[in-house]
């Protein structure tokens, strides 16, 4: 042992700038992490949930290693005990020994040092040392090497955000191409589409779900644009972005290094350090375009809900799956439950929006203090959209029915039909049909055969569905 760890009967002892702090005796984490449990018992989530930002953390640590050692900055050996202790995170190992409150003050600095501290006491091990032994493995003057957590802990968090993106997009594409199976399923479903929720014309309800596809196409361009500016890294900065206490060459191997080890070969080194180590509007964009997704996600929920609505007393048109008893005092009742939690999900995320904006604008001079913040905001909001579109997709848009009966009979008796039919009516009689059809409630057809001269051939060839659809036009 050093005089900076001993050993007591209730763990080993390890000192910091404050003085002694009693570690427990089987904890790879050290003096740091032990005072940040006490500093901030807050949301109780640690990062132990989130191995996206550990994976990212053993990243960059590992390449500031191998950067180091490249450059002379660290002796070999301690560079490939740290390697390999950062292998073993990546790999699943130690991450419950991440042991730190998502929030926290300090920038990030208490989770850098936890990775710090976990990462020095398995090299020591991997070196035949015990833990504590800081003179062997030192948590700052060697895995922390060139480094502060003002390049690190962003560095990380842009990491974790990409393989977050990453699943997200890999779900929406699901999405996107389940909406488009049924889309071709119901192409031959016709149906009245609506505008402010009133009869407007005819469609389908091929057409309306091809349109949800669309728009879920349109956020992954979106996201993958955004997920390229998380690319762009601070990393070899240290405090401030003019790089102090790193080696001539450290950043350029560091940031080539993290290319190899993540396979991300888009990775650069910021143009300006100083500019980078300060701005974290790249979070306000990921997090705009994730609020959009979200939006957009919750609005296609709402049209399910509202489509699938009765079945007797609503619009009915589809059935969505039953997943499970709907009421506890009415028998036989079915929710939407599935497009009920997307929709929740969607007001977290846009709730979240708010916290990002203002942990971004809250920023002062060369460094922002909140990306711990803003690192859980976004994490949260990635990881439940990314679980809930897959729910989506899987227990409800891909078991979706047509209740084509009903929507036939709908169609046959709407007055959208009319609408149709007024080039050649002229409005002001397409028009005096329609209300005396609404006031009377019987069939616009009805009326337009005792009313006008078309014959059954000129209508239907006017209500062709091709032709109601947009898809051709009448002859």
């Amino acid at each position: 042992m050093t005089p900076a760890a001993g050993g007591t009967a209730r763990g080993r002892t390890e000192q910091d700038m404050l003085g002694t702090v009693t570690v427990p005796e089987q904890a790879y984490y050290g003096a740091h992490t032990a005072r940040a449990l006490t500093n901030f018992p807050i949301s109780g989530e640690t990062l132990a949930a989130r191995p996206h930002l550990i994976d990212a953390l053993a990243a960059v640590k590992q390449a500031a290693a191998s950067a180091n050692v490249a450059v002379a900055a660290l002796p070999e050996h301690i560079g490939s005990a740290i390697v390999a202790a950062c292998e073993e995170i990546r790999g699943g190992g130690l991450h419950d020994q991440f042991v730190v409150d998502l929030v926290q003050g300090g920038a990030g600095t208490s989770t850098n040092m936890n990775a710090n501290e976990v990462i020095a006491n398995r090299a020591l091990e991997l070196l035949g040392r015990p833990r504590g032994d800081y003179v062997a493995v030192h948590p700052l003057d060697h895995v922390n090497l060139g480094q502060s957590t003002n390049d690190v802990y962003p560095t990380a968090v842009k990491l974790a955000l990409d393989a977050h993106l990453r699943e997200l997009l890999d779900a929406l594409a699901r999405l996107r191409e389940a909406f488009e199976g049924k889309a071709a399923e119901f192409a031959d479903v016709l149906k009245v589409g609506r505008t402010q929720l009133q009869d407007a014309v005819p469609m389908t309800l091929g057409q309306e779900f091809g349109a949800f596809g669309v728009t879920l196409g349109e956020d992954e361009d979106r996201l993958s644009e955004a997920r390229l500016l998380l690319h762009e890294l601070n990393l070899g900065g240290t405090a401030i972005g003019t790089g102090l206490n790193a080696r001539p060459g450290y950043r350029e191997a560091a940031v080539a290094r993290l290319r190899d080890i993540t396979g991300i070969s888009t990775l650069v080194s910021a143009p300006d350090l100083v500019e980078a180590t300060q701005d974290v509007g790249v979070f306000v964009q990921l997090s705009g375009v994730l609020k959009r997704t979200a939006v957009k996600v919750s609005k296609i929920c709402n049209d399910l809900r509202l489509l699938s609505s009765g079945p007797q007393g609503g619009f009915a048109e589809i059935e969505l799956p039953a997943r499970q008893a709907g009421s506890s005092i009415m028998p036989g009742k079915v929710n939407p439950v599935i497009p009920e939690a997307i929709n929740q999900i969607a007001f977290d995320i846009i709730g979240n929006d708010v916290t990002v904006t203002l942990a971004a604008e809250g920023g002062q001079l060369q460094l922002n203090a909140f990306e711990p913040i803003i690192a859980r905001a976004l994490g949260a909001g990635l990881g439940n959209l990314t679980a809930g579109l897959r729910v989506l997709a899987e227990h409800c848009v891909v078991g979706i029915r047509a209740r084509r009966d009903h929507l036939a009979a709908v169609v046959a008796g709407s007055t959208g039909l009319v609408t149709a039919l007024s080039p050649a009516l002229g409005y002001e009689t397409a028009c005096s049909i329609a209300v005396e059809a609404h006031r009377d409630g019987r069939p616009a057809l009805d009326l337009v055969r005792e009313r006008t001269t078309l014959t059954e051939e000129q209508l239907a060839a006017l209500l062709a569905p091709d032709v109601l659809t947009g898809r051709r036009t009448a002859t």
